[in-house]
């Protein structure tokens, strides 16, 4: 072992509960990008701005047709749970993924429903910036982010209406997910209203009654941080009860809520941003002069097909309405001819959408392995519909789930 994996592993051995390896590789880069005060803020204030237009164009989601929201991918087994607004924010924990474009940023696209990348910015990346006498942009969110959550659970459980005077929460995830399981329990360890862990095979679900741990009491409100509806759905028991369903179906009843809540959901689905350009193409009086003004700024073109793109022999980017990690993406040329792809395609099934591409920045970083070089984007929280903590996530042109974590710092010189 050279002398920087050395002093990496003794940095990251301090740090309890955190993988700093994923999948045998290292994932947790022992570097920082610096940014400017004047970036942070630029970043934060576009994530503000696409934020407002995502949760405006959710209230307006809901009022659609059935025909509607199946056309945006969405599974005809989620309409009504998608329709539930059981929170005073859409998406308690999001997050953007944002890229560098002349002195602004654009919105690749949200994870509204369960963004991971959590415990690196805002616990991590202090530890870092410390380490390399940096200042932390993050420093002061982790308090924004306990708030939040704590808020979402007290809200959710007034949306009960039970006659309880104190809900039962249940984090859950996938027990032996290292990342999933360590993410859960890392939000919980920020709140100050008593709950427990219960990994997701250990859930009992009682339809049309409520959901049960594994001593057979009832949950009020579950928070699961890692586990997408869209996979939920098609989640069954040993004797292939549609126990995703139940679940959907209990929320619905206001047998239990659930955090990020339905709504989270609803903004997940990429279609959405074919939905909000196709509005400011046309000009539409449903956003202001100044929210078409934003839309233009931080928003690619998206539509549902590549008509467009192909017209103007512009190269873009397809990628699945519902899907993670870069999986199913793909890259064409000005003449559709496919350019460059992710090695997996787990997500041929959803519904595909097409975008504007942009040319991510590069950047070398540090690895055990030595200098190298790689393709970067931002991570920003929108946390409470509110601008919260950023970090970035660097390595091939399709930013997958082998990408590296670089932590951001800003000078203290300057």
């Amino acid at each position: 072992m050279n002398q920087f994996a050395k002093a990496r592993k003794a940095f990251y051995d301090q740090i309890g509960d955190y993988w700093a390896d994923l999948y045998g590789e290292e994932y947790s880069l022992y570097d920082f990008y610096s940014l400017t005060k004047e970036e942070v803020q630029k970043i934060r204030e576009s994530t503000n701005r696409i934020g407002h237009i995502f949760f405006k164009t959710a209230a307006l989601l809901r009022t659609v047709d059935d025909d509607t929201l199946l056309c945006l991918g969405f599974p005809r087994e989620t309409l009504t749970y998608i329709r539930t607004s059981s929170l005073s924010v859409e998406s308690v924990i999001a997050r953007l993924d944002l890229v560098r474009a002349g002195d602004t940023f654009k919105c690749m696209e949200i994870n509204s429903d369960t963004p991971t990348f959590i415990k690196e910015l805002h616990d991590v990346n202090g530890r870092i910036c410390e380490a390399f006498d940096q200042h932390n942009p993050n420093e002061g969110y982790v308090k924004q982010l306990a708030l939040a959550v704590e808020k979402a659970i007290v809200e959710s459980f007034e949306y009960l209406g039970t006659s309880k005077e104190v809900p039962y929460v249940v984090f859950t995830a996938h027990g032996d997910n290292v990342e999933d399981a360590h993410t859960a329990a890392y939000l919980r360890s920020l709140i100050r209203i008593p709950s427990n862990f219960v990994p997701l095979d250990q859930l009992q679900i009682i339809r049309g009654v409520g959901l049960f741990d594994q001593e057979g009491r009832e949950i009020d409100v579950l928070y699961r941080q890692t586990f997408p509806v869209e996979q939920l759905i098609e989640d069954e028991d040993e004797a292939g009860n549609p126990i995703g369903i139940w679940l959907l179906e209990l929320i619905q009843q206001k047998k239990v809520t659930v955090v990020n809540p339905p709504s989270a959901f609803l903004l997940q689905s990429k279609a959405d941003l074919a939905i909000i350009w196709g509005l400011h193409e046309e000009a539409s009086p449903f956003f202001t002069t100044e929210e078409h003004l934003w839309i233009e700024e931080h928003f690619l073109p998206t539509y549902l097909e590549p008509d467009s793109f192909l017209k103007r022999q512009m190269k873009y980017v397809m990628k699945p309405a519902f899907g993670r990690e870069g999986d199913t993406v793909k890259i064409f040329d000005g003449n559709g001819a496919l350019a460059a792809e992710d090695s997996h395609n787990s997500y041929v099934d959803y519904l595909q959408v097409y975008q504007e591409y942009v040319e991510l920045p590069t950047t070398a970083f540090q690895t055990e392995k030595g200098l190298r070089h790689g393709s970067y984007m931002f991570g920003s929280f929108l946390i409470g519909g509110k601008a919260g903590a950023i970090g970035i996530r660097i390595g091939n042109q399709i930013t997958d789930n082998l990408s590296y974590f670089l932590p951001v710092g800003i000078n203290k010189s300057l």
